[in-house]
């Protein structure tokens, strides 16, 4: 039996999404509660890997288990098994067809980003953080330039293993909440870095450092070393990752907010 399920995490607490030798990763921390529920090991397969710091609000994963328990055991129960920064939020039988990454359609991120000269307290670990103003509209303004599919090599980090530099973006939009500033990205899917990349470009349009157009001359570059550096990860927050109807999942009916 093929089980899907949605988790959020808080990245702050792990050493990021993947598998590592120490076991700090959130997928060693998930991986050992299911075998409690479900006696046997369980590898699980995630719809995208995200980096030390980085959140998820909801991340859809998927396993294969060899007995049968009530879906009720596969949140509840394997919740008690888990650290208090992770949870599964729901559990849904799939076909063996369904795949967490293959089948994705798109990925959507939020970061947020403190906009003040006082650095966060409360907030720590959970939002990014600029001290200068930002023009939150004209960075919006520069965001459209990437809007559609292009190549994003200036926007991927030097060890991104993805086979192309080419992705779809259908949605990039800034906007300013009080003292925060939100970026919202969906795209096809993201190359190591990319949103991070994108954010810390720009912030250099949003502090007078370039002009909105300059956006457009980096996608043109194709050269990293050209653009901003790679802002932090605090912010960063994998929201929502969206499936065709077939398979039902609950995902389906839960954009980011």
């Amino acid at each position: 039996m093929r089980i899907a399920l949605g988790v959020e995490y808080n990245g702050a607490e792990f050493c990021g999404w993947q598998h590592q030798p120490q076991g700090c990763g959130v997928q060693d921390a998930l991986e050992h509660a299911l075998a409690q529920i479900a006696g046997h090991v369980v590898a699980v397969v995630a719809a995208g890997r995200t980096d030390t710091g980085v959140h998820a609000t909801l991340q859809v994963v998927h396993f294969d288990v060899e007995v049968t328990r009530p879906l009720s055991a596969w949140v509840r129960g394997v919740n008690s098994f888990l650290p208090a920064g992770v949870a599964v939020l729901w559990a849904h039988p799939v076909s063996e067809r369904f795949h967490a990454r293959f089948s994705a359609l798109t990925r959507s991120y939020r970061y947020v980003l403190l906009n003040h000269s006082i650095r966060p307290a409360l907030q720590t670990g959970q939002v990014g953080w600029y001290h200068l103003p930002l023009d939150a509209m004209l960075m919006q303004e520069a965001a459209q330039y990437l809007i559609g599919e292009h190549d994003f090599s200036a926007f991927r980090a030097a060890e991104c293993q993805a086979n192309t530099p080419v992705r779809n973006m259908s949605e990039l939009k800034v906007m300013r909440e009080g003292h925060h500033v939100i970026f919202n990205l969906t795209a096809n899917a993201f190359l190591h870095h990319m949103v991070r990349n994108i954010v810390g470009a720009l912030v250099y349009v949003g502090q007078g450092k370039q002009p909105a157009i300059w956006m457009q001359h980096l996608l043109r570059q194709r050269d990293r070393t050209q653009s901003a550096p790679t802002f932090a990860a605090a912010g960063l927050h994998l929201c929502h990752v969206s499936y065709d109807a077939e398979w039902d999942l609950p995902s389906s009916r839960s954009p980011c907010e």
